[in-house]
């Protein structure tokens, strides 16, 4: 990449956008006022970014992306929102992100090193972590947050206030209308839980001892007769030494939607 600001002839920058010295913008593409994109940022052709919105380092947006619109919520008239972006993210082409509203606390919030896949869409108000992964046509609706590491497949939907654990698998086509657990594979239409995605934490570094534990902690879920409570209550007693069980305990009985199972 050059070090010197490369912005084509028919891109439309507005003099009220902030561009570090070395952004490129691409041919028709439309930066709208009170956009900041930082160092590295790339902006594909015919992309449209609307602000408030702030764009973190070496940012790269593929073409026809629609980020920083309006939220899709016949509530918004038009209050002052925003959406923050960190750094390293990844937005293939026709990805489409929408402000917060002032009654989802007024912001979208996308954290770093996140993917997200050609036409994947996040709605007003989620909070997005780090390191995710969006299928093509993965699907947030409003208020929904996704931890770090989690995957969200191809074409599937997260209905809105659910919460995404870390490093959970949701499979692709899947219709999430539940919180769906950290480190659990989630799948089908509608969600079911399919036990420890035992592959990809392996592929993440997780050590035998810890998906091992993870393990013994579904079985207290899912195949020892007990219910939700029960459950939480024996992983506590029996795996809290096990940072990771630890946290799946804390989000079960944080969930106000209640789990997918």
């Amino acid at each position: 990449m050059s070090p010197e600001r490369a912005i084509h002839a028919t891109a439309v920058v507005s003099a009220e956008a902030t561009l570090a010295a070395d952004v490129h913008v691409g041919p028709f593409a439309v930066v709208g006022p009170r956009v900041i994109l930082e160092e590295g940022c790339i902006v594909g052709a015919h992309t449209v970014l609307s602000g408030p919105a702030r764009f973190g380092a070496r940012c790269r947006i593929h073409s026809h992306a629609s980020i920083g619109g309006d939220p899709q919520d016949l509530k918004f008239k038009g209050e002052e929102t925003k959406l923050e972006v960190g750094s390293d993210n990844t937005f293939r082409e026709f990805v489409t992100i929408n402000r917060g509203t002032a009654g989802g606390g007024g912001i979208t919030r996308i954290g770093s090193h996140n993917f997200f896949m050609a036409y994947a869409h996040v709605a007003h108000d989620c909070l997005i972590g780090d390191y995710t992964i969006f299928a093509n046509a993965a699907t947030l609706a409003g208020h929904v947050t996704v931890e770090d590491h989690a995957t969200v497949g191809a074409c599937s939907g997260v209905h809105q206030f659910c919460r995404v654990g870390r490093h959970a698998f949701i499979g692709g086509y899947t219709v999430v209308t539940q919180d769906a657990l950290p480190f659990v594979k989630t799948v089908g239409n509608r969600a079911e839980a399919y036990g420890i995605n035992t592959i990809g934490l392996e592929r993440r570094g997780f050590a035998p001892e810890t998906i091992l534990a993870l393990k013994k902690a579904w079985r207290l879920l899912a195949q020892a007769g007990l219910n939700t409570s029960q459950a939480v209550e024996r992983i506590e007693a029996e795996l809290s030494d096990v940072a990771e069980c630890r946290y799946l305990a804390g989000f079960i009985r944080s969930s106000s939607r209640g789990i997918v199972k």
